[in-house]
């Protein structure tokens, strides 16, 4: 081959790359390739590192890619994602090129199926909970009968018309101050909580209903500001929220001390029915009138009873001046007839007493038979219990083993210690230990034969 046909060849050949040029120059690409966009996915293996960068992994149900958010962006998510949490995140597509991985780079985040409406009603609502706005504790009873019921509304609103033929129809008697605002719109969520301000600062009113008709959540948002939620809860009289339909929430009725599905219940909540007043005063007034004439009548009757039991004085005085003198009667009597028992019961005693006296001389002669056969008992008992002892005594010097061994008997054990019974336990050219009557010896075994019988 010709040398200059070699070096040609190794001049056209490609660079060789380096792993981390080869990954700078992939993550180039894909950044290139692919602009900010928006991805779905589910939350897993969440990670809030000590620096304040989030790393997780947003997954589907057939794939799935690494994902970081850098603490500059994290800070400003409004909220901290949780395992299985549904989120939409817009990401820059890349690649870490230390470990080669491909990944997301995530500049902001929100929670799937709900707009950055919902999302900033969701923080808000967060936000006013954690300060305790939403208590149960803090929330107001309405009043019982309701003289004056401001409205806070439209006076163009389809609401207004449904309240008002409500409470016509329930009850009449009651006084509607109308607290006029916008209620869609550039501007109308501060005057709303303005006219709310204004019906608390005048006082006017027992009850106050904020309300307006259903709608989007665009067409509601006025009712979800921070200002109108903080105006309900600073209101000096109690506050109805009946906003949109018996599916629609907002940030008002968490705010509210009672929430209404919708205006028209606000206004029944607000008002009790005059009819259902009326009826029920009407059944108290006969209990009463009932309760009146049975208290009378009772009464009467204890006047004449008491007019039968009343007598005249002189009589009174000699009836009470003769059970003194049977009371003075029985009075002695009593007194002489316990001392009579008590003297009886005193020498019926003492001759019971003198015939329970024990025969002392006989229980002495008793005590002293009884003291005798006891020391003779015993002197035979112990006598039986020291001939029982040194019959045992001899039969377990017969059983010692040291008195065997002595009369020339020994104890074979193996090299573990296992004592030898037989000889084929015994094998050649093992030491066993011999134990004496008088000590030990270690023989060595040449060999062994099995017995011949």
């Amino acid at each position: 081959m010709n040398p200059s046909d070699s070096d040609e060849n190794i001049n056209s050949m490609p660079p060789v790359l380096t792993v981390s040029a080869l990954n700078q120059a992939v993550a180039r690409t894909l950044e290139r390739s692919f602009p900010l966009a928006w991805v779905s996915g589910e939350i897993s293996n969440f990670t809030r590192a000590a620096s304040g960068h989030w790393y997780f992994t947003l997954k589907d149900d057939a794939a799935q890619v690494k994902s970081v958010m850098f603490r500059g962006r994290a800070q400003y998510a409004g909220f901290m994602p949780r395992e299985g949490d549904k989120v939409e995140v817009r990401a820059l597509v890349t690649l870490y090129a230390a470990r080669g991985d491909y990944q997301l780079n995530v500049e902001s985040i929100r929670r799937a199926g709900v707009g950055n409406l919902y999302e900033a009603f969701l923080q808000l609502k967060e936000k006013l909970a954690a300060e305790g706005m939403f208590d149960a504790d803090r929330k107001r009873p309405l009043p019982q009968f309701a003289r004056t019921i401001g409205i806070v509304t439209s006076p163009q609103a389809a609401a207004l018309r449904d309240i008002l033929t409500t409470l016509r129809r329930r009850a009449p008697h009651v006084c509607v101050i109308l607290y006029p605002t916008p209620v869609q719109g550039e501007g109308a969520a501060q005057k709303i909580a303005q006219a709310i301000s204004t019906a608390s600062m005048r006082a006017e009113c027992d009850v106050l209903l904020v309300c307006r008709g259903g709608g989007s959540i665009e067409d509601l948002w006025s009712f979800n500001h921070e200002n109108v939620a903080r105006a309900i809860a600073a209101c000096s009289m109690p506050v109805v929220a009946g906003v949109g339909h018996e599916t629609d929430f907002t940030i008002a009725d968490f705010a509210a001390d009672l929430r209404a599905p919708t205006p028209t219940a606000a206004a029944e909540l607000a008002a009790a029915a005059r009819d259902d007043w009326l009826a029920t005063l009407e059944m108290h007034a006969g209990d009463l009138a009932r309760a009146l004439r049975r208290r009378l009548a009772d009464t009467a009757q204890t006047l004449d009873w008491l007019s039968r039991r009343l007598v005249s004085p002189s009589a009174y005085i000699a009836h009470e001046r003769l059970k003194l003198r049977g009371l003075r009667v029985r009075l002695a009597h009593a007194t002489r007839t316990p001392l009579t028992q008590a003297r009886f019961t005193l020498l019926h005693l003492g001759t019971r007493l003198s015939a329970q006296l024990p025969n002392i001389v006989a229980r002495r002669m008793q005590l002293a038979d009884s003291a005798r056969r006891i020391g003779v008992n015993l002197a035979t008992n112990n006598a039986q219990r020291r001939q029982a002892l040194a019959s045992l005594r001899s039969q377990l010097e017969l059983l010692n083993p040291q008195r065997t061994l002595e009369r020339g008997y020994t104890i074979v054990t193996d090299a573990r210690g296992k004592i030898v019974r037989a000889p084929k336990d015994l094998h050649a050219r093992e030491i066993i230990t011999m134990r004496l009557a008088t000590g030990t010896a270690q023989v060595g075994i040449a060999s062994v034969q099995p017995s011949l019988d």
